[in-house]
């Protein structure tokens, strides 16, 4: 049964998830607490939707469909430019970086990465009475042995986290083991072999190694939007939770015939496009199941896209946009994604936020949409979003600052317009990633985002002033072990 085990809403969670304005049977009819959807693409850039780069020769419909009847953010990140820490980020409101993973990302054989004993945003929701379920890439390790052994229990994994049900696969498309996994157990053991497609890293690459009998890499996106859609319309009288990794447009790409020349950005365009459609058959499950007038929509991506200088001319498409650097850099195209989120009624159509935000938001935002409080040992980097989101009146950035990350471990952090890079060179994929400074040269980048997007004048020698505030702030939060505000009562403020 894909909900696992169905459990009764006490009485006062009912109470805790009614309208978080409202006391328990403070009105005669309170508002349900509304279903949540979470879609994350993989490796999509901010200007591949059309929402966002109308110049895009990406058709989203669908995406931009979520934009119009929701509300669309221009100044979203990240808090990785890769794929591991990102979901380790929305998944518990924490920065990867403060776990053993400082740089990089798990391989399809890695450990969880996640403590059992820290609550998850899963975690959480199930403790307000959701039903939880994630359906798609997982990225972030299986059991607790060195090697993971995939004819054991996959524990520690998503069913230890908080979620009721999980259905995916391990790790990248492009990483071996190749299985389906669903709960904790494989459906089939990686007993075959099978060699790399081509050398690293673009097209239809996925390295080489063990693969289950049956695996298909073309069925992963397509089994992935179905085994969502299934969920959709199966759901109860319970509120779910459904969060949904897609492994697309990440490599391989491999658009099924419906979608081949879809785009006008070839075979990444065309992958792409096939995403957009995967978004759209989810959203048609909640319209036909009845439940999208209650549902809260997010839908954004892990990182940047990897795009590189001769595509963009190639194909005279800017997956990344205007802004500098690609996938793994600690630049702009890094980090910053597409994001919208939509909730009929209570999120204005069409609307538009420029906040500097992060997806560790996220888990902040659903407790207190849920009518929780997060403790203070849980979501130490997650700022509460819903006053954006809900059309309030701000004196100030719901932010302090946000800290970015590169795949070789760089930190750049944000506060306003400025932005301070530690270190010289991308930090990712674009070269030079790394520069040693000479006699006299600047140790580190320092921009302003609003008069210079292209991060082309590096005022780090004109404005040391700058330099040393967002210095000691940054250390100040790898230091203190957390970045959001924390009550008086925890002597953590």
């Amino acid at each position: 049964m894909m909900r696992g085990i169905r459990f009764l809403i006490p009485g006062f969670a009912l109470c805790a998830l009614a309208l978080v304005w409202a006391a328990c049977g403070g009105y005669e009819q309170a508002a349900p607490p509304p279903n949540i959807v979470v879609i994350l693409a993989d490796d999509m850039g901010y200007g591949d939707p059309g929402a966002w780069n109308p110049d895009s020769k990406v058709p989203t419909p669908h995406i931009d469909r979520l934009a119009a009847e929701g509300m669309r953010f221009t100044d979203a990140h990240s808090p990785s430019a890769v794929c591991t820490p990102t979901r380790y980020g929305l998944l518990t409101g924490r920065y990867a970086w403060r776990t053993r993973l400082t740089q990089g990302v798990l391989a399809g054989y890695s450990p969880n990465l996640i403590d059992t004993t820290r609550l998850t945003l899963p975690g959480m929701l199930r403790k307000a009475g959701y039903a939880t379920a994630g359906i798609g890439k997982w990225h972030l390790g299986l059991g607790d042995a060195e090697r993971t052994d995939y004819a054991r229990p996959l524990r520690p994994g998503p069913v230890s986290l908080g979620f009721d049900y999980y259905f995916g696969i391990p790790s990248s498309l492009d990483f071996e083991p190749y299985v389906w996994f669903e709960n904790d157990r494989v459906e089939q053991l990686p007993t075959d072999s099978i060699e790399a497609s081509r050398p690293c890293c673009k097209e239809d690459f996925y390295r080489g190694g063990a693969i289950a009998p049956d695996f298909r890499h073309v069925d992963v996106l397509p089994r992935t939007v179905e085994k969502s859609v299934e969920y959709v319309m199966q759901a109860g009288d319970k509120p779910f939770f459904l969060y949904v990794p897609f492994s697309a447009p990440h490599t391989p790409w491999l658009p099924t015939e419906p979608f081949q020349g879809s785009s006008g950005a070839g075979t990444y365009g065309d992958f792409a496009v096939q995403v957009d459609a995967g978004v759209g058959d989810i959203l048609n499950a909640l319209d036909e199941a009845g439940v999208a007038e209650n549902t809260l929509v997010v839908f954004t991506s892990d990182n940047g896209a990897h795009w590189l200088p001769y595509e963009i001319e190639m194909f005279d498409h800017r997956a990344n946009l205007n802004w500098r650097g690609m996938k793994a850099d600690i630049h702009e195209g890094g980090h910053r994604v597409p994001f919208v989120a939509r909730w009929p009624g209570r999120i204005e159509e069409g609307s538009v936020s420029h906040e500097l935000i992060s997806l560790v938001d996220l888990m902040a935002t659903f407790a207190s949409v849920t009518g929780q409080t997060l403790p203070d040992d849980a979501g130490e980097d997650s700022y509460d979003l819903t006053p954006v989101l809900f059309g309030e009146s701000l004196e100030g950035p719901i932010r302090e600052a946000a800290v970015h990350h590169s795949a070789n471990g760089t930190f750049a952090i944000r506060q306003g317009s400025w932005k301070l890079i530690e270190g010289l060179g991308s930090g990712g994929f674009t070269p030079p990633r790394s520069i040693k400074p000479g006699p006299g040269d600047p140790t580190g980048q320092l921009y302003h985002i609003e008069d210079d997007p292209g991060e082309t004048n590096n005022l780090y020698a004109e404005r040391p002033e700058v330099v040393a505030r967002l210095s000691a702030l940054l250390d100040r939060y790898r230091e203190q072990g957390y970045s959001r505000p924390m009550t008086e009562a925890s002597g953590r403020n």
